[in-house]
Order: structure tokens, then sequence, then C-alpha cells
């Protein structure tokens, strides 16, 4: 897995692990419709995140994640799916477990129709299962799998389109939010638990309110705690700051907003949650390392503004697993 170093002043990039060992939490900059190389599972030393789309197949064992302030247990055979940016974590695993793993740009996912319910149960934070797994899933995953990771651009397009009409039939045939079963921060002792929800209750409020005029205050407010208590728990339990994560959030619907519309610049910005557009030039540029009007080029020249069925979506940065 590569790495990337940054410079620590840019508020939409957390600590780098290597840089804070206390907060391994690590972003993947990396944006495009791919398979985790890794079909072996094994627990993470820390929470991490990143802007796709992410669906985990398990094959067999069983494996538990920290998600959203809570403790969920997976089995074999079973599909689920959630929004990377939400910070997660492998706890535990019964060994032998192994998965397959697929990640979906959020540009991509956007533009599915007839999803509305599950998007925004996503969006605010879901890990959603697919209430119905076909007895063929298993080899049709393996296979996905294996034609993403061949390198053959007509087979991973023929992917693109078989993994989202899959995507489309989980809202169809219906699907359950794990974290209605899932138990809250398990072994936890008083204290910390209410600790975890007051940080559970601030990525919901980021998530649900990033594009409006929102600060450390305002999120602080939302739990009832004081702004520094909120900075200092919220940094301790994921690793980067609150204004990080409102940047981050707001960063990512305005790539999205710059592939899948036509919007101005200038709207994009402020659609997006900046009160400045040169502040938006910098933050962008900075992340993605292109300006946004470069960005915007580059991504139609691949086809992705322009084609609903063209699912090709290329980036810089490193792939990430999990």
């Amino acid at each position: 897995m590569q790495f990337t170093r940054r410079e620590l002043k840019d508020e939409s990039v957390p600590v780098h692990p290597e840089l804070n060992p206390r907060h391994p939490m690590v972003i993947f900059d990396d944006h495009r419709f791919c398979a985790g190389e890794a079909l072996d599972v094994h627990a993470m030393p820390g929470p991490h995140m990143h802007s796709q789309i992410e669906l985990n197949f398990l094959l067999e064992g069983r494996m538990s994640y920290w998600f959203d302030g809570r403790e969920l247990t997976i089995d074999a055979g079973r599909l689920c799916l959630f929004w990377g940016m939400i910070p997660h974590q492998v706890t535990d695993t019964e060994a032998p477990t192994r998965f397959v793993c697929f990640y979906v740009p959020m540009a991509v996912f956007l533009r599915l129709a007839n999803m509305d319910g599950l998007r925004d149960a996503i969006f605010r934070g879901a890990m959603v299962e697919a209430l119905e797994v076909r007895s063929y899933d298993r080899e049709i995953f393996l296979r996905w799998r294996e034609e993403l990771l061949s390198g053959d651009e007509g087979l991973a397009e023929i992917v693109r389109n078989e993994l989202t009409a899959r995507l489309l039939r989980i809202a169809r045939d219906g699907w359950r939010d794990l974290r209605e079963e899932g138990s809250a921060i398990a072994g936890f002792h008083a204290m910390e638990t209410e600790r975890a929800r007051h940080v559970e209750g601030m990525l919901r409020f980021i998530t649900e309110n990033a594009l409006e005029g929102i600060g450390v205050k305002d999120v602080a407010s939302d739990r009832g705690l004081h702004p520094n208590y909120a900075m200092t728990l919220f940094k301790k339990a994921v690793g980067h700051t609150i204004n990080q994560a409102i940047a981050r959030n707001r960063l990512d619907t305005a790539q999205s907003l710059l592939i899948s519309t036509d919007l101005p610049v200038v709207d994009v910005a402020f659609e997006s949650g900046f009160g400045s557009v040169s502040r938006f030039y910098e933050a962008f540029s900075r992340r993605f390392h292109d300006k946004p009007t470069v960005f915007r080029k580059r991504m139609r020249e691949k086809g992705l503004a322009t084609a609903a069925s063209n699912w090709s979506i290329s980036a810089q940065g490193a792939s990430g697993a999990g």
C-alpha cells in the first residue's frame, strides 16, 4: 500500500499515521471504480476513510466492524455496502475470513436512477445489507474481481455495467441498515460509550450539514458540548479534525458536481458549501492535484460526464483496500 505525504496545513487531509502513530487514520486519494486486491481479511490497526462506496461480499468466516459508533458482525454469504467517508475499521475476524471488495465512485452512485431511498440511507451513514443474496453471487463476485484486476479495460467496462445493475437490484429487492441491530461500542465502559455517541452524532451532523456554513461551534452545539472539548474528543476518536471532516465532505460533493453536472465552477463552489471561490480552488487543487476546470475537462475527455453508460473513472493516487 502506498501513501503520499502531504503538508499538514491542508485541512482536508488528516495526519498521516507515519507522522502521528496515535491516530492511524488513512484517506486514500483514489476515486476509481476498482476491486480490492486482497481476499483475506485481517484486523486493521485503526479506522480509515475513502471517498468511494464500498461493497463487501463475505465468502467465508466472520468479521467485525467498528462503524459509525457501533460494532457490527458480518457472516459468510452476506453482501453489505456503505460510504467509505464514514470512518470504519475491521476490528476482529474469525480465521480464515475472505471477502470480495469493490469500490464504486460517488459520481457513479449519484447517477443511478430509482435509488433515492438507498442512496439517502448510505449518505446518512447506513451500513446496508442486501436482503436478497443469490446462489450465483459468489461465483459472479469472484469473476468480477478477477476481471477488474486483469487490466483488460474491455472486461472492466462490462463489470462496471454489471455491478451497477447489481446495485439497482439491491435497491429493488430490499435492504436493511445493520446499525439498527449493532451493539453500541461493545465492551466500552459507560464514559467511553457516551463519548463515542458524541462522536457518532458529530459525524452525522457534519455529513448532513457540511454544505451549509457550519463550523466547529455548530458541530459542538448540536451535541451540547464546549467547542474545545468537541474538537479534542473528535480528533482523538477518528484521527482528524472537525474542520478536516467538513472540508472533505464539501470537496467530495464538488468533485461529483464537476463530473455529473454543467454547473459553472463558481456555482459548484457555493453549492458545495465553500463561501469563497478562491478558497475552493485552493482546497480542490491541493486534494485532487488539478484545478477544478482542468479536472472537469480531463474527466469529460474520458467520457464520464457525457455518457451515462460509461463508468470508466480514473484518478491519481494510491489504491486502498477495506
